[in-house]
């Protein structure tokens, strides 16, 4: 069953996917890797930010499904998560630049070679079930990111974005029916029609 942790269960797996492989070269502490706003980052060298949640409609089932002898629950429903990846250096001004561009570029070549997240990865609701979280680089423009940046006076850092799918959140609605018992079959007509004939 997904549960509506489902969400920060697919960002901390993506956190540890990225601490697993980005530490401790070019990053030399997992805890510089977070979720956390690019504006809030205080000492983290990359930062994840979940910035747009939205219904995955393509192909899903609606509806009940049966749950019980004699329930029914409305199916689960599938989402997307979007977030933005950020470098965030520590190196002095004249190295700063470089050296997002190697975080980045490390992130990215993890992120490539994980298309879909390992199972070591998930932890409750979605390692329960089992799910298959797909690892998605997001084509998106300059002005996109500047407008999911753009939220303070903050000067703009190296950002791209990652698309999860596959996270899934269990309805807790349920309806309750009663299953058919006596069945009566009439033969009157039939009957009729005979003799009248």
């Amino acid at each position: 069953m997904a549960d509506y942790t489902a969400l920060v269960e697919a960002g901390n797996a993506l956190v540890e996917l990225l601490r697993d492989n980005l530490t401790p070269e070019p990053i030399g502490n997992r805890e510089l890797i977070a979720l956390c706003s690019p504006h809030e980052s205080e000492n983290n060298q990359l930062t994840l930010y979940l910035y747009q949640v939205e219904e995955d409609t393509q192909g899903a089932q609606s509806g009940y499904y049966q749950v019980g002898q004699n329930v029914e629950r409305l199916r689960p429903t599938r989402y997307n998560l979007r977030f933005l990846i950020t470098a965030h250096s520590k190196a002095p001004a004249q190295l700063k630049e470089a050296d997002q561009y190697r975080l980045v570029g490390a992130a990215l070549q993890v992120l490539k070679d994980h298309p879909i997240l390992d199972a070591q990865y998930l932890s409750g609701s979605l390692a329960e079930q089992n799910a298959q979280v797909h690892v998605v680089l997001e084509k998106t423009t300059q002005d996109q990111l500047l407008k999911i940046w753009n939220n303070t006076s903050t000067a703009y850092k190296l950002s791209f974005v990652v698309l999860l799918t596959g996270i899934e959140i269990d309805s807790r609605k349920e309806r309750r029916f009663t299953r058919v018992t006596d069945v009566s079959i009439g033969t009157h007509q039939k009957r009729e029609k005979e003799e009248k004939a």
